[in-house]
């Protein structure tokens, strides 16, 4: 069992405006959640549905961590170096050290295997990537606190409970301790110590304080399946309670064929006044939850939702042009954003290049060109192309410099796209893009 050689006493300091606890200085010990006004706990779940969940505004809209945004502004910390360090040990030994850390976790603390899907092949490397990444940057506090306000709120539909914070960085410490033998000591791990407190008590803080307020999850229940093309379904559900989102964000399902499996996917349509919920699947091969979705579910079905996310949301208080790239099922919050701004009612250019490798492909063009029938200011450019070179139909037209940017779609497109959009002269502040972490996660 791993020892921490350092102070073991919890943070006592409340925590700061900007989302850290403490002075990090000793072991993680989490404190008690808030309790409400009268001192009561608001239920969650389907219990709750006479409590609202917060406006959208409320919501976290906090993209990943990028090397762009996470370029240090200050000579980076003591901790952070030491951090950084083990990081660079540990890198070609990855999947080792992923392996042992599940090992150490289910070994010492079997409670905790219920909270994991039965298989872990799939999303076996999340928590510990996300903890990772997070320490990684941990000097960058802008970035990093809203990244982990985002996961702590995410990490409420699983379960995850403030007392499993200190057996996770036990076993963290003890991954990585084993598997950076050669620059790991007692100054390294007193900086892990000191990171890892920061990083779960801003996740723990945040998840105490989204309690008050919203559900872990909702239910929601299929009330039409469109099967578009063999592969691509159109799926409506609806929650057991409000579920206030923004056009451009997208949560995460969970399906009653593979429980405790959860993907990522984008609102197909802005909020609607009748609560509906649409999303656009596409079964890829091995994928658990998408083939479940395409050619499983049917009306009555229920799955689970998590909380909203995303920052591909459109900023409404200026008139700058939109510049939308939708690569196959990456159309759906594209389409999202065409029904937000006609929805404020502002006549502001909206080019969308719609990105397929087939005619075939383009399961969603006819919504897409009605949308532009109605709105003068909207214009819609199918791209097909077998090489889906997307981006680089994007080049033959603008210029672009005054336009915001907006891509969803597969990893490689959304990567090559930001490259081509910075190229253009669009800055990187003005380009928004679906998480391509989760993308990567994703089924």
């Amino acid at each position: 069992m791993f020892e921490a050689r350092h102070n073991m006493d919890a943070p006592t300091t409340t925590s700061a405006d900007d989302g850290t606890s403490g002075d990090g200085s000793g072991w993680f010990t989490p404190r008690k959640p808030p309790k409400g006004p009268e001192d009561e706990r608001i239920p969650t779940g389907p219990e709750a549905s006479q409590h609202q969940a917060p406006p959208p505004h409320a919501q976290s809209t906090a993209p990943p961590i990028s090397v762009e945004q996470a370029k240090p502004a200050r000579k980076a910390s003591a901790d952070a170096l030491l951090v950084q360090r083990t990081m660079a040990e540990i890198t070609p030994v990855a999947d080792k050290v992923t392996s042992y850390f599940y090992a150490l976790l289910f070994t010492r603390h079997p409670e905790l295997r219920a909270l994991f899907p039965a298989a872990m092949d799939t999303q076996r490397d999340r928590i510990l990537k996300a903890l990772l990444t997070a320490a990684e940057h941990i000097d960058h506090t802008d970035v990093l606190v809203a990244y982990l306000k985002n996961l702590g709120r995410g990490h409420r539909k699983y379960g995850t409970q403030a007392e499993h914070y200190p057996a996770v960085g036990e076993c963290l410490i003890g991954s990585l301790s084993r598997y950076a033998s050669t620059t790991w000591d007692e100054e390294t791990e007193a900086a892990w110590v000191r990171t890892y407190t920061t990083i779960s008590q801003t996740m723990i803080d945040a998840a105490a304080e989204d309690e008050m307020r919203a559900p872990a999850w909702w239910f929601a229940e299929v009330v039409s399946h469109d099967l578009r093309t063999p592969d691509i379904a159109v799926v409506t559900v609806r929650p057991d309670q409000p579920y206030p989102f923004l056009a451009g964000q997208y949560t995460s399902l969970e399906t009653p064929w593979w429980p405790r499996v959860w993907r990522h996917y984008s609102f197909a349509s802005a909020p609607r006044p009748d609560g509906l919920l649409s999303f656009h699947v596409k079964a890829v091969p091995a994928g658990w939850v998408s083939n479940a979705l395409v050619h499983h579910a049917r009306p009555g079905d229920i799955l689970r939702l998590g909380p909203p996310t995303g920052s591909m949301t459109v900023d409404h208080t200026t008139d700058s042009g939109l510049l939308c790239l939708g690569g196959g099922t990456g159309i759906a919050p594209i389409k999202a954003l065409v029904e937000d701004v006609a929805e404020h009612g502002r006549r502001r250019p909206m080019e969308v290049f719609y990105g397929a490798r087939t005619d075939h492909d383009l399961y969603d063009i006819d919504t897409m060109l009605r949308l532009q029938q109605s709105h003068p200011w909207l214009a819609v450019r199918p791209i097909v192309d077998q090489r889906a070179q997307l981006p680089d139909a994007v080049r033959e037209y603008g210029p672009w410099n005054e336009y915001d940017a907006y891509l969803s779609g597969p990893p490689g497109m959304i990567r090559n796209g930001v490259d081509a959009l910075r190229d253009i002269g669009i800055p990187e502040g003005r380009i928004r893009h679906d998480s391509v972490e989760e993308l990567v996660a994703s089924d």
